[in-house]
């Protein structure tokens, strides 16, 4: 199956967060927050949006920072996603 977003919103796939503390303790991902970086797996077309015309400035591959309690969570074989509204995403992550 394959997510398609309609309008304005984006499909995430949240990055894996191992966290590591000053003493060097390796913490679980069940023993830390949601991480808010995520990759863009689908953008949506864009278009007039609540009568405002949308441009996407996030396409598929890029690395982002998302608002902590935006969008809605998937689950789709096996894997989970979150879609958001690209106005939830507050940053690129650059290398």
């Amino acid at each position: 199956m394959k997510l398609s977003p309609l309008a304005d919103r984006v499909v995430l796939k949240q990055l894996e967060a191992e966290e590591t503390t000053k003493s060097g303790i390796v913490l679980p991902g069940n023993a830390q927050e949601k991480p808010q970086q995520a990759e863009v797996v689908a953008v949506g077309p864009g278009g007039v949006v609540e009568g405002k015309e949308v441009t996407m400035q996030v396409s598929v591959g890029d690395k982002v920072i998302y608002s902590k309690y935006a969008g809605t969570e998937v689950k789709l074989d096996g894997e989970e996603f979150i879609v958001v509204r690209q106005n939830d995403i507050v940053a690129k992550v650059e290398d």
